[in-house]
């Protein structure tokens, strides 16, 4: 019996080598590969060097830290994608073909205002459409929230993104307007041309600086250099809402967050001429396969679940 050649040593496995290409491909890094990989970087290597050898053409070039597609890798990853893609989800795909479609886990991540105030009617939608599907909410945020995505611990995530990375889609559906809250009484929830100079003199409840709500405030007071102080930080608009009846300090907080239930101890007054409208939407790893149950999920986040609200204030609604 011959000698199989070194070169092909590796073929009795093809589809490692494919699958580490493919994530390098989509992360442009080596590191971040091997983290989803749960493998070390030099494995990851070596098995980027072999294909290479295999298919006689370099697949990537390196463009500072980035690891970039070359016209031959870009020809292999459109090949290669959907064949890891199909393997790697084939044990789901087969247990719902036996089960049924509706069958099996969906797992979404999403932030605490987002389970609290915009997914019931989501879910409760899902539950009477597919009640045979196990539902399971990850209340992340942030980065914990991203790195559920990129490492295939959830199909899908629901939430708020400013700047939306390289490796994954955002698709905005919903808008809630930015408003100022203030307890009844404050000298701003009467303020006729409310300007964003008069909340100057008051301190600021907000959520921890790691989160969207806080950099976007920073933003905006800081390009039109206006000077702000904040009294609190803390997690939760729940809390911030309770707090700032208490009359601990003044909140700058998405609409999404208000129910009829606050209307009795705070003032809402819209500062949608200073701050951009929040969306909120479903995001996903690019190139994800994405199962029924989780396409069926996204079919259901459409626009006009949430009508437009008329914000309370100090006895008008902001129109």
């Amino acid at each position: 019996m011959s000698e199989i050649p070194p070169r092909y040593y590796y073929k009795g496995d093809r589809l490692k080598p494919l699958r580490a290409f493919c994530q390098v491909a989509r992360l442009g890094s080596v590191s971040r590969a091997a983290e989803a990989l749960f493998l070390s970087q030099p494995a990851v290597t070596l098995q980027l060097q072999a294909l290479e050898r295999d298919v006689g053409h370099r697949l990537f070039e390196r463009i500072g830290r980035r690891f970039s597609l070359t016209r031959e890798g870009t020809v292999l990853y459109e090949l290669a994608r959907p064949l890891v893609e199909g393997i790697d989800g084939l044990d789901g795909e087969f247990r719902n073909r036996i089960k049924g479609l509706q069958a099996g886990e969906l797992h979404v991540a999403a932030g605490t205002s987002t389970i609290l105030y915009l997914l019931p009617p989501l879910v409760q939608a899902y539950r009477e459409r597919h009640p045979e599907v196990q539902l399971v909410l990850h209340n992340v945020t942030g980065k914990d929230g991203l790195g559920l995505l990129r490492g295939d611990g959830c199909d899908l995530a629901v939430g708020s993104m400013l700047d939306v990375p390289t490796d994954l889609s955002y698709a905005p559906v919903y808008s809630f307007e930015p408003m100022l809250i203030c307890p009844k009484g404050h000298p701003l929830a009467d303020k006729p041309d409310l300007r964003l100079e008069d909340l100057s003199p008051y301190g600021l409840i907000l959520p921890p600086r790691r989160l969207t709500t806080w950099r976007l405030v920073d933003l905006v007071f800081q390009q039109r250099r206006v000077p702000y102080t904040v009294a609190l930080e803390v997690g939760g608009w729940e809390v911030i809402k309770q707090y700032v009846a208490m009359g601990l300090g003044i909140s700058i907080v998405t609409g999404i967050c208000l129910t009829g239930a606050d209307q009795g101890r705070l003032v809402a007054r819209s500062l949608g001429e200073y701050f951009p409208p929040r969306s909120y939407g479903v995001v996903v790893r690019k190139g994800k396969y994405l199962s029924p149950r989780a396409r069926a999920f996204i079919d259901l986040v459409k626009p006009g679940l949430f009508e437009r609200r008329d914000y309370f204030d100090s006895g008008h609604s902001e129109r």
